[in-house]
């Protein structure tokens, strides 16, 4: 009996062992997979955000050197290096435009004729479309920054350096690639060179390299992919409480539960799935802008922008999530559930008041997916909403896949949905492209909005933009407005426009823009 009962505590005691040893270590394991996860979401982050900005420069690029090779003028004479003046000064992302012939500069907006060098350059990556690029060449070195230069035809366009300084703000440690398509090699377009395999560069990846882990994003909008890295022996230092902290409840619970508690961390949580799951389980933020008669500031819409905080606490830009959404093939679920939910939490302000507009952003996906118009018409049907008070509104962007647009907008109108341009003035439309789509009105993009009062040049593209719309008898909406003076600009004009911005209000959620409302002229 004796030795039986030794046996037993001798067997309990080594099971209690081991049982805590492997729970001590499991849950140590746990701890380093799980800050090796955190810190790949946030490299994913950086690298959305950082990909999501240079596909704008390259949207920019191409738009400014379109407009530069339909230049009329004779070639880099004063009036068209003037011209070149005019489409540079209101770029966001870029210091300089001219011409290039046979890989030597001729011309550009600051330096005009006289200041360039005449060497002729070799591109270090050309695309398939032609499209060549360069990097460093004089008068564009800077000490510190590496500076592109992009190339259509004879015109090329020059990066601003601070482009380059905003996203090392977001993450130093990052390289831009893009492939030449003669020699298939790939060739940097921002960021750091990094010496590491081309198939992490090159492709969407999660790796590990010695002590360095990587994540790659590519763009399939631009062909462009982007890289970051972080040291993963730093990030064990940074956070070594949780391994211990973790290890410490793994010896604790023992083995069988640190087991499963592991293989509940190692679910999957990239940031693409957690959308997914926000979006199922209806835990998206919609708030709500009001569009107002700047006059009065008396409320007539109000437009719907949804946010999003990710599992880990993070606010997630609808610049990122939307676009996310956009690649990854599931955005008709964001904006099914944007407009379902807005329908409803404005069912009864639409209904008793008809003039009252609710405005929904759609994305070029959604012009193109054949369960959009569907999905519209339950959602109204569901909310005993009339077709006439939801505005639909697409992005200038999204507008460029034209014949897409154009059906998809004319099967709109003829429902009765009034619909808007949203952000104009940033690159794609002109007089006759607005006439060909047949919208009904232009939501003209803040930046013309802040240059009022200003001497930048583009506050003087604003009036243009103005009588544009008179003559294709649009309505427009001014984005932005921040200032008094801004409102009585507005307010002032001969044609009445609606306005929408800080000045009026900032978004906030149905029950306050309700209680807003009631108050309101």
């Amino acid at each position: 009996m004796i030795s039986t009962l030794k046996w037993r505590v001798w067997v309990t005691a080594t099971a209690f062992v081991l049982a805590t040893a492997i729970g001590a270590l499991v849950g140590y394991l746990v701890a380093l997979s799980s800050i090796r996860q955190i810190t790949e979401n946030q490299l994913t982050r950086d690298a959305t955000r950082i990909e999501g900005m240079v596909d704008s420069l390259l949207d920019e690029s191409h738009a400014l050197l379109a407009a530069q090779n339909a230049s009329h003028y004779p070639f880099c004479s004063d009036a068209e290096i003037n011209y070149f003046r005019s489409l540079i000064y209101h770029a966001r992302n870029l210091r300089d435009a001219g011409r290039m012939r046979d890989g030597k500069m001729e011309c550009s907006a600051l330096f005009g004729r006289a200041d360039l060098s005449h060497t002729e350059f070799k591109p270090n990556v050309t695309r398939q479309d032609g499209t060549k690029f360069y990097r460093d060449l004089p008068p564009y070195v800077s000490p510190t920054l590496s500076i592109f230069i992009m190339q259509q035809g004879d015109s090329y366009v020059v990066e601003d350096p601070s482009f380059q300084e905003r996203l090392a703000r977001i993450n130093w440690n990052s390289e831009t690639t893009m492939i030449d398509t003669a020699s298939q090699k790939r060739g940097r377009a921002s960021g750091l060179p990094l010496s590491i395999p081309d198939a992490i560069i090159d492709r969407d990846a999660h790796e590990r390299v010695g002590d360095v882990l990587y994540v790659t994003h590519c763009s399939l909008h631009t062909a462009v992919c982007t890289t970051v890295y972080a040291s993963y022996s730093a990030a064990l230092r940074a956070d070594r409480s949780r391994s211990m902290r973790d290890a410490a409840e793994g010896a604790l619970c023992g083995a069988l539960l640190v087991l499963a508690f592991a293989l509940l961390r190692q679910r999957s949580r990239s940031m693409a799935q957690q959308l997914r799951r926000a979006i199922r389980q209806d835990k998206l933020q919609l708030v709500y802008q009001a569009i107002v008669e700047p006059g009065t500031g008396k409320y007539v819409g109000a437009e719907t922008l949804a946010r999003w905080t990710d599992e880990e606490g993070f606010a997630i830009g609808p610049e990122v999530f939307v676009q996310m959404a956009e690649e990854r093939g599931f955005v008709h679920e964001l904006t099914a559930l944007v407009a379902r939910r807005a329908l409803r939490e404005f069912a009864a302000t639409l209904r008793s008041r008809p003039d009252f507009q609710l405005s929904v952003n759609v994305t070029a996906a959604d012009l193109g997916d054949p369960g959009f118009l569907p999905m519209l018409e339950h959602a109204l049907n569901d909310a005993r909403v009339a077709t006439h008070s939801l505005t639909i509104e697409v992005t200038e962007s999204s507008t460029a896949r034209k014949q897409l647009a154009k059906e998809t907008i004319r099967r709109l109108r003829l429902r009765g949905h009034c619909v808007q341009i949203d952000d104009f003035g940033t690159g794609y439309s002109s007089l006759s492209y607005l006439h060909d789509l047949s919208v009904d009105g232009i939501k003209i993009d803040k930046a013309f909005t802040q240059a009022i009062g200003t001497k930048a040049v583009i506050g003087e593209i604003l009036p243009q933009i103005l009588a544009m719309a008179e003559t294709l008898d649009l309505m427009v909406t001014v984005e932005g407005i921040e200032t008094k003076e801004q409102a009585d600009y507005f307010a002032g004009l001969a044609r009445p426009v609606l306005g929408q911005g800080w000045l009026f209000g900032h978004p906030v959620p149905a029950e306050v823009f309700h209680r807003n409302l009631a108050v309101s002229p």
